[in-house]
């Protein structure tokens, strides 16, 4: 009998849900969804779910109960991150979740969370024997590890998300000049365990995972007239492609981002944050390339299960 799971990834901004089949160490993955929630909207740097934000929570956790019941799903693993997990009623919501959809949620660790990250990301590309720094960029919380394909040499995760940034340094549109110098004053200071680090362990490779760098990649992909497979595990990026897209998001506002051929509109409000800090880090230390992984927390849940 097949083991069949579905994976349920809470994040700040976005929910993902995701069914595969487990068999004897082999996964398929046979369904995969996501919603723009914003959990983390209006509260986050209160550490308060508001009840607009629980309400979408249960809106978008009621569907994709359906998609599960209709999947025939044996097991269902959900995972809360950042927001849930600073939040002053974040158990409460948990609550609220299992009373509404019967989804026994849980919310993780940001240790735990880099860990899955990491898992996520070596199950779609092979690292090698070098040290390379993975970064995941949320809505609540971003995740640093540097490693390679064997261990993990160093991981936080650090409550600097894309969310918690825009709601603090970009009120505007398009952001002013000071609120970028606003960010890096604030990144000098947050980053620096991350600097600490780096230099230690002298990682060449960035590699991003999901979200923001997603978008990045689609961006930089159209614009090159690369094409993308929806299977493609790792994307296309480089930095100067980076540096040429992040020039253009500092000037445009809402619309006009959202007119950027890639863009899409769950990332179009949080990707200017996000973008200075990427480029705040490769500023600050020298790397040599840059990759793109697809995968994330909720693969690398599916890859410790399938192990």
């Amino acid at each position: 009998m097949k083991n069949r799971v579905a994976i349920i990834d809470m994040g700040t901004n976005t929910f993902h849900l995701m069914i595969a089949d487990i068999n004897e160490g082999k996964h398929a993955i046979v369904h995969r969804e996501r919603t723009a929630v914003k959990i983390g909207m209006g509260g986050i740097n209160d550490g308060l779910i508001t009840e607009a934000g629980a309400e979408r929570a249960l809106t978008a956790l009621k569907n994709f109960k359906q998609t599960i019941d209709t999947h025939h799903v044996n097991r269902v693993l959900a995972f809360g991150t950042s927001a849930l997990r600073n939040a002053k009623n974040g158990e409460e919501i948990i609550e609220r979740i299992k009373r509404t959809t019967g989804i026994e949620a849980m919310i993780i660790s940001g240790d735990e969370e880099a860990r899955l990250i990491y898992m996520g990301v070596k199950s779609a590309m092979d690292l090698g024997p070098e040290k390379s720094l993975i970064i995941d960029i949320g809505g609540g919380s971003v995740e640093f590890i540097i490693a390679s394909q064997e261990e993990i040499f160093w991981k936080q995760s650090i409550e600097i998300g894309a969310q918690r940034l825009l709601e603090k340094f970009h009120p505007h549109e398009p952001i002013l000049s000071e609120e970028i110098e606003s960010l890096n004053s604030f990144f000098t200071e947050a980053l620096q365990p991350v600097f600490d680090q780096l230099e230690k362990h002298r990682p060449h490779t960035l590699v991003g995972s999901s979200g923001t760098f997603d978008t990045l990649s689609e961006i930089y992909c159209i614009r090159r007239d690369l094409h993308k497979l929806l299977q493609n595990i790792e994307t296309p990026l480089s930095f100067g492609g980076f540096y040429e897209i992040y020039e253009e998001l500092i000037t445009k506002d809402r619309a006009q981002r959202m007119l950027m051929p890639g863009m899409i509109e769950m990332r179009v409000d949080m990707i200017v944050v996000a973008c200075c800090l990427i480029r705040f880090l490769i500023e600050h230390h020298q790397f040599r390339n840059v990759r793109v992984s697809t995968y994330s927390l909720k693969e690398g849940v599916l890859a410790s299960l399938a192990e």
